[in-house]
């Protein structure tokens, strides 16, 4: 499952979402982010409206492989579209190996250029989740969504 989006369109709060329902479920879940998201806190994911979920930070991807129990029935990754290209292989790899894994992170970069492992993982997932930003400049829209237009560039 990929949560895909702009910034501030709440994709961690999805994720955060989707956690806690596996874990009322009494899922065992193992939580990941990339080490260089230090915004709020150096180790949990906390979403812009300040929700927030114990994580783990790691920087090089092939470290969740090591990290994940064999007893973990669900695997999130936040930040994704800052980890090598290698998180396609963990990705896979754990989901072969029938875990649920549930990833976050921007799908393009400022200049609306797809963002790093994104593209590959959004065409291996079998659910997306388009998340779309409200736009500050016309919110008095009752919070239009905003919308990307080919050339990047943003339309309220």
């Amino acid at each position: 499952e990929v949560i895909c989006g702009p910034m501030f369109s709440g994709k961690s709060e999805e994720l955060i979402k989707r956690l806690r329902r596996a874990q009322i479920a009494k899922r065992r879940v193992q939580i990941f982010k990339h080490g260089s998201d230090v915004r709020y806190d150096a180790s949990s994911i906390v979403s812009h409206s300040q929700q927030t979920i114990p994580s783990r930070a790691v920087t090089d991807v092939r470290r969740i492989l090591e990290l994940v129990d064999d007893r973990t029935e669900l695997v999130a990754i936040d930040e994704a579209q800052f980890f090598s290209e290698d998180i396609i292989e963990v990705t896979n790899t754990l989901a072969n190996r029938g875990k649920r894994v549930i990833v976050a992170g921007l799908e393009l970069d400022f200049m609306g250029v797809p963002f790093g492992p994104m593209p590959q993982l959004l065409c291996c997932a079998e659910y997306v989740t388009k998340q779309l930003a409200i736009c500050m400049t016309c919110s008095w829209k009752m919070g239009t969504p905003r919308v990307r237009s080919r050339m990047g560039s943003s339309l309220g």
